[in-house]
């Protein structure tokens, strides 16, 4: 099992054709587009887990991790509640996704759809440590099991559609949320990350906002350019 997995890990899958990055893409986008509740559930997941990332690296003392069936989710830790480190993790769950998604692209680029989807179970397992609420517990379990059962039992095909559709999912569906804060009011964007942010470094949240959109829209570009650069020269 261990000499499996480390092969699946190190070895390089073919690279699709361009036809099928693109069909993966339409799906993904189809997806953001109509499937949004179970979009943004995913996106939550990877969110909080951004933010706990880093509030480690920073020095922070990670309580735990709750994601909600509204597709919210909180990150709790322990440290100065000002300063570079607490800015840095309140930014980081807003970055988090399209971050993914262009090493998702990388990945894919390289032909390592399967180093891909065992460094996502991987990434999940570890979340699971961190989760303190039984709803987040079911939606990180069932997961990070599906992702292990496609990388472990199913057709290269079927592991190269779920690839693939990861790596868009996260590019595309990155910028929505804050596009989503963008157009609300002042009272419902009270007590997000850009608000949080603008209480730490008194720059407005809506000037955060489009930072962090700017942010995710770059990594769109990136991640289009990895996956797809024919699209670039036609």
């Amino acid at each position: 099992m261990i000499d499996r997995l480390l092969g699946d890990v190190t070895s390089r899958q073919p690279v699709p054709d361009p036809s099928f990055v693109l069909l993966t893409g339409l799906a993904a986008l189809a997806l953001v587009t109509w499937a949004w509740p179970w979009v943004r559930l995913g996106l939550t997941v990877v969110h909080e887990a951004g933010h706990a990332l880093v509030a480690v690296l920073v020095g922070r003392r990670l309580s735990g991790v709750r994601l909600h069936a509204d597709t919210s989710g909180v990150t709790l830790s322990r440290g100065r509640p000002s300063g570079p480190g607490m800015v840095a993790m309140l930014a980081a769950g807003y970055l988090a996704p399209a971050a993914l998604g262009v090493l998702a692209a990388v990945l894919l680029a390289d032909g390592r759809s399967l180093a891909l989807l065992w460094g996502l179970v991987v990434l999940l397992a570890l979340l699971l440590v961190w989760i303190r609420n039984g709803y987040g517990l079911v939606v990180v379990l069932v997961a990070g099991v599906g992702v292990g059962l496609v990388g472990w039992y199913a057709h290269p095909m079927v592991q190269s559609v779920a690839a693939y559709l990861v790596a868009w999912l996260l590019l595309l569906a990155a910028p929505r949320p804050l596009l989503e804060l963008l157009s609300a009011g002042r009272t419902r964007r009270r007590g997000s990350d850009p608000d949080q942010l603008a209480r730490l470094t008194r720059v407005p949240a809506v000037l955060w906002i489009l930072v962090l959109l700017a942010a995710n829209l770059a990594g769109l570009v990136v991640g289009v350019v990895r996956l797809a650069p024919e699209l670039l020269h036609r």
